[in-house]
């Protein structure tokens, strides 16, 4: 990244922010992001069912930070590969969607088997591999943003769905630097308001201009010339180019080519290599009384019932680029990434 460009001030553009393993307590410490920014709390997990419960009750949200603060609870496992392997199978349970979970535990494992066989300190071998990941992920978040930031035009309005991570804030960052005025639209993203609250605080933070709006209004915004961009990151990606995002994309996907607007992803790393198609995505259903409330406060009448599927899936059809560390690709092609050596990813 050029040296041009000062720190990025937004508090979740580094995941070091926001989960770590403390040595001291011997706890993985969490920012809540159920609170977060109206509280800054931090949840302290000193047990690996403790992380599995903070990951599936949200406390920790978006692919890679779920993934590291997984990993992160494998360093609390008793150290024996039969203790590794149990804890491995539970933290993979918790979340089914996003790819990089499915990615980082299973590598924390085989690092923590190896230290065992060679009598080696598995926790500092599993702490190790788990903080050398988050470290990449920053970088991969800068670089993806780098090339977001390129797409972007002065006085661009882009419209996003849920919160798109570290690579947006740096991508927004990277244009505010680069003089680019860019005005946010982030959709509320029931019903635990991310864009609301992540995306919406991370704006405030880099004194980028932002309108909140509700997850029901893209489309009549964009049939008045509101918006120029659709932009928003990916829980997974296959290698034939479909995404799987916060549910509610598919349908702001299918708005934006209505109105010939361009919908661009951030997608960090690439697409993962271990699903080709869209048949092998497993989308999460989660439990249908959360879609009943709203910040604790019931807001839906008693008697009846909810769904709640956490993500839906867009075909690369509607999709313009998918953008990455490595540059911006076609989305029926961004299964090239993987053409040759890619370092980190296993």
């Amino acid at each position: 990244m050029p040296s041009s460009i000062p720190p990025c001030p937004a508090v979740l553009a580094d995941r070091f922010n926001t989960l770590r393993y403390d040595p001291a307590k011997q706890a993985v410490v969490l920012l809540d992001r159920r609170k977060y920014p109206f509280a800054t709390e931090y949840v302290a997990c000193r047990t690996v069912e403790e992380v599995a419960q903070a990951v599936e009750d949200m406390v920790v949200q978006g692919g890679p930070p779920l993934a590291y603060a997984a990993g992160l609870g494998m360093v609390l496992s008793e150290p024996t590969a039969t203790a590794y392997r149990r804890a491995a199978d539970r933290l993979l349970a918790t979340r089914p969607t996003a790819d990089d979970l499915h990615h980082v535990i299973p590598a924390a494992l085989e690092r923590a088997l190896a230290a065992l066989a060679a009598g080696e300190d598995a926790r500092n071998a599993v702490l190790s591999y788990v903080n050398a990941e988050i470290e990449r992920g920053n970088q991969v978040s800068r670089a993806c943003g780098q090339y977001a930031a390129d797409l972007l035009a002065d006085g661009d309005r882009v419209l996003t769905h849920c919160f798109a991570g570290a690579a947006l804030c740096w991508m927004l960052w990277i244009a505010r630097s680069q003089g680019k005025r860019i005005h946010l639209y982030p959709t509320e993203t029931r019903p635990y308001l991310q864009g609301a609250r992540l995306t919406s605080q991370s704006a405030v933070e880099m004194g980028i201009p932002c309108t909140l709006v509700t997850d029901g209004m893209p489309a009549h915004l964009m049939s008045q010339g509101l918006i120029d961009k659709f932009i928003c990151a990916a829980d997974r990606i296959t290698l034939d180019g479909h995404i799987t995002n916060k549910v509610g994309t598919f349908q702001i996907a299918l708005a934006a080519h209505y109105h010939r607007l361009p919908f661009y992803v951030l997608g960090y790393d690439g697409p993962d290599p271990q699903t080709p198609a869209a048949g092998g995505i497993t989308i999460e259903w989660r439990n249908g009384r959360e879609v009943l409330y709203l910040a604790g406060q019931r807001t839906a009448v008693e008697g009846i019932d909810a769904l709640y599927p956490a993500f839906d899936i867009t075909p690369p059809h509607l999709i313009s680029g998918i953008v990455t560390d490595r540059g911006v690709f076609p989305a029926h092609r961004v299964g090239t990434y993987w053409e040759g050596d890619r370092p980190g990813r296993e």
